[in-house]
């Protein structure tokens, strides 16, 4: 029979009980200042689901009725510059957050008119979840999407989960510029049992990065009980195996929450590294709207009457009378200053229709239609002035030679050089000489506190380069491989790409991520995906493919300038590949959206990047057709230079798309159609597309080399087009 002993860990674990002298000895304006906020953002809440029934409010109301003290409390321990982010349920946190940041000091609300500041951010907050322009976002954000960085907000988040990678990013920014700063990202129980939270607090611990994780487990993650979810219903138990030190509080408890995130804070302090807190709370509503849980069966009443209870905007009016904080009148005087600020701002938003009681949105505060897509990218003005250079302008008496994967690490360690925001992270870059392929090499020997080598976490890790982007830093991030990118795709689809026309173009978002394309090498399906055409279409992303070391250079300084994300998709074929660049010059640019041409051809046009690029070119060599060939360089759906496309198939009256990867997912498909509308004109033949299978590459060498299409098939499509031959020819 074995011995067992028992294993215990070293990391606090604790839960905070506030007591009567905690009480007795917190100062009485900062005990009225949370109370002013917790009535005022009951009287809020209630207006909203009054909105949202008469029709006002566009989508969900999350009300946060009955979880608004632990949130205020933990609110009202921040500092000016210290960040914050939650999730769709957040309208406590951002309004609490925006308060405080007009709240002037010595501020009682025992004494003092509400201030005009803080009216209008309650305005600017209601119209913003109306989807009115008034609103912080423009109203494009409204109840889930809620940003206003110069008060520490940097965007509320509708998927469960997708904030806290995001605060991981804030927190890392604000260490390595060394600000002093603190994030607190909020998130609910259901977030709780995703792998988002887990990997966002496995980072945090890895780096010890500045930051209160403060889970508000309200027992439901919308109908589902936390204890259906989950064997370990206490949440604060998942920091014990991350060594992250971890509090159980209760909720409803002003001073409890207070008291354990002024533990928390200096925690962080003094032993660095992040705390995580389990916020006992209850929402008093179902997860929509103005409905009770127990009206659609998944909980009973009397658990609700139990909460009721609790409600501290009952319990702490109370708790402050005892104490001689306030009285009835003061009390009385404070409701009606609350509920006549969401009055002012809700007439202010609103009017009576015409020959009708039907409350409706004043027509003229609804944001301009004209607009809807104005903001999804910048307008790359931050590259104006920028000294811009093609390869026929190197001076062949400055020229040398450089490999295609060597000028990936070059222009990197040149860019840190340059910047001091320019950080690189992602799984092994801080190993192996440079890296899985040596894409980051040299870079540990210069700047070894900027190389951040990343556990396997591709959502988790790519979020935090999202968060770092927005609070200050320019992050590059690897994906090891292209198909790794389906593993980060929240963070890459519904986080990235969409942050700067989701928050109303309140924020840039400087960053690369670096995918390898590895198809051709048997790598199998999993690790041979291109992902252009999937980023390409997708709405927030710039696109280069760059097929020359020259280009890579030029096309990568364009995009570390750049305000926009931007994906560089690495071609490993072309990694060996040598080719001319200006001697000891790494800083030149080469502007998105403008293609190049590879070799003149007046028979017929042929589109081409990445490895389908030198492809392409033998193709035409052996056939024998004077085709002429184009390397876009940017791909992505606004940025193809249809200019340069155009001028040849003017001239040439044929266009075939030649693309290497699978036909489904291929870019090829929506050129095609954009090519025959744009030039349908000039066009004698139909446009042909030259693309691999319908499959992803295997192992087999003979099946990968049949997945994927290379000289014949281009062969193939261009003896299609210039002889009339049927679409499959070129498949």
């Amino acid at each position: 029979m074995p011995k067992l002993v028992p294993l215990k860990t070293n990391t606090p674990w604790f839960r905070v009980e506030a007591t009567d002298a905690d009480w007795k000895k917190e100062d009485p304006v900062v005990l009225a200042q949370i109370l002013e906020q917790l009535i005022l953002v009951r009287k809020f809440e209630e207006r909203i689901l009054e909105l949202w029934q008469a029709g006002c409010v566009h989508g969900p109301a999350h009300a946060s009725i009955g979880q608004e003290g632990g949130a205020i409390a933990a609110i009202s321990t921040l500092g000016a510059g210290d960040k914050i982010n939650g999730t769709h349920r957040a309208h406590h946190q951002f309004l609490s957050r925006f308060l405080y940041h007009e709240m002037q000091d010595g501020y009682d609300p025992r004494e003092t008119d509400f201030p005009a500041a803080m009216q209008e951010t309650v305005y600017r907050s209601m119209a913003e979840i109306m989807g009115l322009t008034p609103g912080y976002c423009g109203g494009r954000g409204g109840s889930m999407h809620m940003r206003r960085d110069e008060a520490g907000v940097l965007g509320t988040n509708a998927i469960v989960g997708g904030n806290p990678p995001q605060a991981t990013g804030y927190a890392l920014a604000d260490k390595m510029l060394g600000t002093g700063n603190i994030t607190v990202t909020f998130f609910g129980d259901g977030a709780m049992q995703n792998g988002a939270a887990y990997e966002s607090m496995n980072l945090a611990a890895i780096y010890d990065l500045p930051m209160v994780f403060i889970v508000e487990n309200n027992l439901y993650g919308v109908s589902t009980h936390v204890s259906e979810a989950t064997r370990e219903a206490r949440l604060s138990a998942r920091g014990q195996g991350l060594a992250v030190p971890s509090l159980e509080v209760d909720g409803m408890n002003v001073m409890a929450m207070r008291k354990a995130m002024e533990w928390s804070l200096k925690q962080i302090r003094e032993d660095k590294g992040p705390v995580l807190i389990e916020c006992q709370t209850y929402r008093y509503f179902h997860q929509n709207g103005p409905i009770r849980g127990s009206a659609f069966g998944y909980r009973e009443k009397s658990e609700e009457a139990a909460w009721l209870k609790r409600d501290p905007y009952v319990t702490l009016p109370e708790k402050l009378i005892k104490l001689g904080v306030i009285n009835k009148k003061t009390l009385a005087e404070m409701t009606k200053k609350a509920g006549d600020s969401v009055a002012a701002a809700s007439a202010a938003l609103t009017e009576t229709e015409p020959q009708s009681n039907q409350l409706r949105i004043i027509p003229a505060l609804w944001p301009d239609p004209g607009a809807v897509d104005s903001g999804i990218r910048g307008d790359l003005s931050e590259l104006a002035g920028q000294r811009m250079m093609e390869v026929e302008d190197i001076d062949p008496a400055n020229s040398t030679t450089m490999k295609f994967v060597e000028a990936m690490a070059a222009v990197q360690v040149r860019a840190m050089e340059r910047d001091e925001r320019v950080i690189v992270l992602g799984e092994d870059v801080h190993r192996l000489g440079g890296g899985t392929v040596g894409g980051t090499k040299g870079i540990i020997e210069r700047f070894p506190d900027r190389l951040i080598g990343t556990p396997i976490a591709e959502n988790g890790f790519t979020g935090m380069g999202l968060g770092a982007a927005i609070n200050g830093l320019r992050p590059i991030i690897e994906i090891m491989y292209a198909d790794f990118c389906l593993v980060a795709a929240d963070q890459l689809f519904n986080q990235i790409a969409k942050v700067r026309h989701m928050f109303g173009g309140t924020s840039t978002v400087p960053l690369i991520v670096r995918i390898r394309a590895a198809g051709g090498h048997g790598y199998g399906s999993q690790h041979s995906m291109d992902p252009s055409g999937l980023f390409a279409l997708w709405p927030g992303w710039r696109v280069i493919v760059p097929t020359t070391p020259f280009d890579y250079i030029g096309l990568f300084n364009s995009a570390v300038l750049c305000d926009d994300p931007v994906v560089v998709v690495e071609t490993q074929t072309l990694f060996q590949n040598e080719g001319p660049v200006p001697a000891g010059d790494l800083d030149y640019c080469i502007p998105f959206g403008k293609a190049r041409i590879l070799r003149r051809g007046s028979a017929c046009t042929i589109i081409a990047c990445g490895n389908m690029a030198p492809i392409s070119l033998e193709a035409v060599e052996k056939c024998g057709i004077d085709a002429e060939v184009i390397d876009p360089r940017t791909v992505d759906s606004e940025s193809l230079d249809w200019q340069t496309i155009g001028d040849s198939v003017r001239r040439t009256n044929r266009l075939l798309v030649a693309e290497q990867t699978a036909r489904g997912p291929s870019l090829g498909a929506h050129i095609v159609q954009e090519g025959q509308e744009r030039l349908f004109d000039y066009l004698d033949h139909q446009i042909l597309r030259v693309s691999g299978s319908h499959s992803a590459p295997v192992v087999s060498k003979i099946l990968e080399q049949a997945a994927l299409a290379g000289v014949d098939e281009v062969i193939a499509g261009l003896n299609a087009l210039m002889h009339g031959g049927a679409q499959e020819a070129a498949e």
